[in-house]
């Protein structure tokens, strides 16, 4: 079965992907985009009235174009945070500005651990903001949008409590959060910092808890303290703690000496294996989405592991011996699938996800196309789309026979590839 066992391109992984690229609205949304985290927290303001939100974005260098320049690496990109009404009408806010960033070796552009760190602090009245980020880079000319639905809260109760930050770590005397919001599997504390806002000095009741997706505690704590008056800064490590791939959230509730509530806060994050693209957050999704490249015996082995932690084991296993290159610690085929397969999610979700669909299984399996015709409004037919592969001499053809933006593969040459989506 074709399909099943040849991955067209992966071991050719550099050359395709800058050479195959689908042009779109003038923009190239098949090839590199500069990506970057973004997370947002509300403080009490010295304006009365008004609440001080703190934007923290996480660039890492990996997604951003370098260009030689004598012994050096310069990228060159521009940021901007626009704040919106919650209708979208209005730009209430908005913050411009250029960057440069620079590295000493071709190493340090690739790597999955560097990362440049911003944050841009503004005033705003309470209430329901859109926060549209971007970032351009300035010698591709390509970017990265991320929009979101921000909850300016006031800070007028007795006591008040900020938004919760996470933190990677500490170098020299300056936290680094964790603007991504990423844990792994190997980690075995979990450190987030936040402030108190008490109109008295007092003595409260904390709680933490960590909690899965399907709201299963794992983790709790409860720890007394005592309250000056204004501004209270929490340091806080959780330690010994167990966690899976997945979605968590970290809750705290802030009580009085008779138990009762008096605020609650909670910070979303996720766990991944150490090694694993970050767009791996469930494992059994995970290997569902081996279709393409997996044989049925395969994938079957690997699901009927007995437990967790053997499933895990499998999964890694038969990754590996994909690896073309198995004496350093990237996997290249590994990587390059799920980009894949998180690109197609993206781009091509329809009534089902991304990867379901015919364009994104032929993309998952050809990688970017090297031509694309789109033809929307012929007169006398329905939209459909040309994609084009020099490097294996083929072409598939989709159609929206709805109308509605699915577009189904028509050519069928190389098997019936429809009886391959769940």
């Amino acid at each position: 079965m074709f399909i099943k066992r040849v991955l067209i391109g992966l071991f050719f992984v550099s050359t395709l992907i800058s050479a195959q690229v689908e042009n779109s609205k003038s923009e190239n949304v098949y090839s590199f985009s500069p990506s970057f985290f973004i997370d947002v927290a509300n403080y009490k303001s010295a304006d009365v009235g008004k609440t001080k939100v703190d934007v923290f974005l996480q660039i890492p260098y990996a997604n951003l174009q370098f260009v030689k320049e004598g012994q050096i690496f310069k990228s060159k990109y521009s940021i901007s945070l626009i704040f919106y009404d919650e209708d979208k009408e209005n730009i209430k806010f908005e913050k411009l500005w250029n960057q440069e960033l620079v590295a000493n070796t071709f190493e340090e552009t690739v790597s999955e651990k560097n990362f440049k760190y911003f944050y841009q602090t503004f005033n705003l009245e309470p209430g329901k903001y859109v926060l549209r980020s971007e970032i351009i880079d300035k010698d591709s000319k390509k970017n990265g949008i991320t929009e979101a639905v921000i909850n300016v809260t006031s800070f007028n109760d007795k006591i008040n409590i900020s938004d919760v930050i996470l933190v990677s770590g500490v170098i020299n005397d300056q936290i680094v959060p964790n603007i991504s919001r990423y844990v792994t599997s190997d980690d075995t504390s979990f450190t987030f910092f936040y402030d108190i806002f008490s109109d008295t000095t007092k003595e409260v009741i904390i709680d933490y808890l960590i909690c899965d997706k399907s709201e299963k505690e794992i983790y709790s704590e409860t720890n007394i303290l005592n309250l000056k008056k204004d501004k209270n800064r929490i340091f806080k490590t959780i330690s010994n703690v167990k966690f899976s791939i997945g979605e968590y959230s970290l809750v705290v509730k802030i009580k009085d000496e008779t138990d009762n509530i008096q605020k609650i806060m909670n910070k979303r994050f996720f766990s991944r294996v150490a090694g694993f693209p970050r767009s791996i957050l469930d494992l059994d999704k995970a290997i569902d989405q081996m279709i393409y490249i997996a044989t049925d015996d395969e994938q079957e082995f690997i699901e009927d592991a007995t437990n967790y932690e053997e499933k895990l084991k499998r999964f890694k296993a038969y990754w590996k011996t994909k690896d073309p290159s198995p004496n350093n610690e990237e996997n290249e085929v590994f990587n390059e699938y799920y980009r894949r397969v998180a690109y197609a999610n993206e781009k091509f979700k329809h009534y089902y996800d991304g990867w379901k669909t015919d364009m994104g299984m032929v993309y998952i399996i050809l990688g970017p196309p090297s031509n694309v015709e789109r033809h929307p409004f012929e007169y006398d037919s329905k939209p459909y789309e040309i994609w084009e592969y020099y490097t294996v001499n083929k072409s598939f053809l989709f159609v929206d026979e709805s109308g509605f933006g699915e577009y189904r593969l028509v050519n069928r040459a190389y098997g019936d590839w429809f009886r391959y989506r769940q």
